[in-house]
Formats: structure tokens, sequence, C-alpha cells
């Protein structure tokens, strides 16, 4: 009876990372640091990727959108957490909380699809070269971007419906830096199981259908590779693919030790949760821009263009 006359929550308190002001500066450093790697990485990649004639291709094409999701899926949070970093009383709507959590999920089940699709493109790319051009047009790459974006909305659609619909009253404290489900769940005032359910159901689909597909294209990719007699195209292929590998590692790792594993301790899911929603989306970048020969070539000729330009200017 008390609890039904216990007002809905209208705004949570976000407690963060750290209570301790020293540490919450320290972090505050660190987080801005890798926002500005991630948005500098990401707006660069797509620049070099938009102006270079070389790589208008459908890998890079799905680099594209892959850093627009990381860009989003980041700017979603991060700037936000700074903000409470440097505040005292670190409050969040209900409405924004709901809209924070929609679009993470947005972008960031957006981001699982593309993975999916990418290691589709290089399965195509190493194990039928010859029919890769009449395979992967441009309709077809758009088609899959479009079916990637459809994917992670309807997904997110699920889980933040099944979330935000349970009754929230009483205490509104979330032991996490932003609004992410498995947080929330735990203030509802009513029983979860049947929104754990379909949130791990949706977990299936997001992340293990397509590390599911991830795996069987690497597997018949590493087959052909090592069929390969010439030594060069072994490298070469390993070459493309290993940036495409660590990523996927690094991302569907994280993300399915929150949603698809037992609950851990809140400490733990908070540093997983750091490391998909802030590192991920500044390491990819810069693994495909370190690790790739034609980005390298394409920022090298961005550089020595426009110190061209301005030696002429300045003559």
């Amino acid at each position: 009876m008390r609890q039904a006359n216990q007002t809905q929550v209208t705004e949570f308190l976000l407690l963060g990372l750290s209570d301790d002001p020293h540490t919450q500066k320290l972090l505050f450093i660190l987080f801005l640091g890798v926002y500005l790697v991630t948005v500098l990485g990401n707006l660069l990649l797509m620049f070099l990727v938009r102006i270079d004639s070389q790589l208008h291709t459908p890998m890079y094409f799905f680099l594209c959108n892959l850093s627009l999701a990381d860009l989003c899926f980041s700017t979603n949070i991060v700037p936000q957490a700074l903000i409470h970093l440097l505040s005292q009383k670190k409050v969040i709507s209900f409405r924004r909380c709901a809209a924070q959590l929609l679009l993470f999920l947005i972008f960031g089940c957006t981001q699982c699809a593309l993975l999916a699709v990418m290691s589709y493109d290089r399965y195509v790319a190493i194990c039928n070269p010859l029919h890769y051009p009449s395979i992967m047009t441009w309709r077809v790459c758009i088609q899959l971007a479009i079916a990637s974006w459809t994917s992670g909305i309807l997904v997110s659609l699920v889980d933040s419906t099944f979330t935000l619909s349970l009754p929230y009253r009483g205490s509104n404290s979330i032991a996490h830096f932003f609004c992410e489900a498995p947080a929330l769940l735990i203030l509802a005032s009513t029983d979860t199981h049947t929104s754990e359910m379909a949130i791990f159901l949706m977990g299936v689909v997001i992340l293990l259908i397509p590390v599911s597909l991830i795996l069987v294209s690497y597997g018949h990719i590493i087959v052909t590779v090592i069929k390969m007699k010439s030594a060069a195209g072994r490298l070469k292929a390993f070459s493309t693919c290993g940036s495409h590998l660590i990523v996927v590692i690094l991302f569907y790792g994280s993300a399915i030790i929150t949603y698809m594993t037992p609950k851990s301790s809140k400490e733990q899911e908070k540093l997983v949760s750091v490391f998909y929603a802030m590192v991920t989306p500044m390491l990819n970048p810069l693994i495909y821009s370190l690790r790739n020969k034609d980005v390298k070539g394409a920022l090298w000729k961005v550089a020595t263009k426009n110190f061209s330009n301005r030696f002429r200017i300045i003559h």
C-alpha cells in the first residue's frame, strides 16, 4: 500500500564513477582527452574517405557508417558525464534519461550490425575476389547500411520500451555514470523478469547472431588465406582483416559481458561500460588508420597538399 502511494520518479541521480573530488578532476581530464581524440579521429576518418577517391570502396563506406555511429554513441554519453564530474548535483530528468538510453541503444546496436556487415564484406573480398564487384555493388552496400541502422533502431525500441515502461518509485539513485538498461532495471519497483528476458533475447539477436556470422566469415577467411601460395597475399589479407578483428573483440567482448552474462559487481559493470562507451569509439579510428596503408596514404596526401598550398602562398 505504501509502495502504491509513492509517486513516479521524475529525475534520477547519477552516482558516477567516484565521489572523491580529486578523482573526479582526474577523470574529467582523462575523459575529455578521450572524447576529443574520439571526435577528431572519427571526423578525420570520414573526411579522408569522403575526399580520397581511392577510399571510395564498400569497406570504407561501411567504415564511415561505423565512425558516424561511434561519434554519435560517444557524444550521447561523454559530454554529460564530463559536466557531472564538475557538478555537485548529478541529476538527469526522466525524459533525458529515456532519450539517452534510446540513443545509446540505437548507436550501440547499429555498431553491432555494421561490424557483422563488414566481416561479410571481407569474406567476399578474400574468398570470392573475382565476384566481389558484382556482389558488393553500391546498391547492396546501401541496403546493408540501411538494414544495419534499421536493426539498431528496432532492437533499441524493444529494449527501451521494456525498460522505461516499468514503474520507477522510491529510490532514484543510479549506480552508474549514464542511463543504461541494467542499471535502471535495479530501481524498478516491480518484478523485472519479463523485461530482463526481453533484453536478453534482443541481446541474442544483436550480439550473439552477428558474432556467430563474424566467426563463420573469418573461419572461411582463415582457410582461404592459409591456402594462398603467395606470402605477400597472405600478409595483405591478414592486414586488412586484423584491424576489423581487433575492433570486434574489443566491442563485442565488453558488450557481451554487460548484457549476456550473469550480473557482476556494480563497479565491474561500470568499468566495462567505460570501455565500450568511451574507449572503443576512440580506438576504432586509430586502429583502422594506424594499421591501414590506404588511410595513411590519404592522410599523407592531404597533409602534403596543404603544405604545398601554403608554400605557394608564402612565395
